[in-house]
């Protein structure tokens, strides 16, 4: 349960993309180009990550120009696509950063999400994950994957962190 989680700690959010930051369709045109949609509000969060002192990172099982294109407007640097073993990509991560699991949310829905959520201090999911993943997350979030379901989370955590801090200010008086 995410009451009994000291969100100050979090320092770093990775997300899933297909199914999390989109919702999970892949649109193709007649001549073959693909089409995926990101939401707006998830983007509008996530390309102020770092005025909350949080690095946003991606780490997908697919391999997307779009989505490319889509971290460059949201000024995410971590991008890892067409990844297998996603915790051996957030075990690099978290290390180039030298950071531990106890500093990163997850946010993801399918199975290929389950074996970095085992590790991750925090974890969520889209309303519209699959029930292996609702089953060992610490939040559910109330909206579908590409519909606002990362600018939740977020804002969970940022509302949590901004909370700490004026606790901690009121406590130095």
């Amino acid at each position: 349960m995410i009451k009994d989680r000291d969100l100050s700690k979090i320092k770093m959010l990775v997300m899933d993309v297909d199914g999390t930051l989109t919702d999970g369709k892949i649109y193709v045109g007649d001549s073959g180009e693909v089409f995926k949609a990101f939401n707006v509000r998830d983007g509008y969060r996530l390309i102020h990550m770092d005025e909350y002192n949080i690095i946003p990172v991606i780490i997908t099982g697919k391999k997307s120009e779009i989505l490319s294109k889509r971290a460059i407007e949201l000024r995410i640097e971590e991008v890892h696509q067409g990844i297998d073993d996603k915790l051996k990509v957030l075990d690099e991560v978290i290390e180039r950063y030298q950071l531990t699991y106890e500093n990163v949310a997850y946010i993801g829905d399918d199975v290929n999400d389950l074996d970095c959520m085992k590790v991750c201090y925090l974890k969520a999911s889209p309303a519209d994950a699959i029930d292996e993943v609702l089953g060992v997350v610490d939040y559910v979030c109330k909206t579908n994957g590409g519909n606002g379901a990362v600018r939740e989370f977020i804002d969970l955590i940022v509302k949590a962190q901004s909370r700490e801090k004026k606790k901690m200010k009121v406590n130095q008086y």
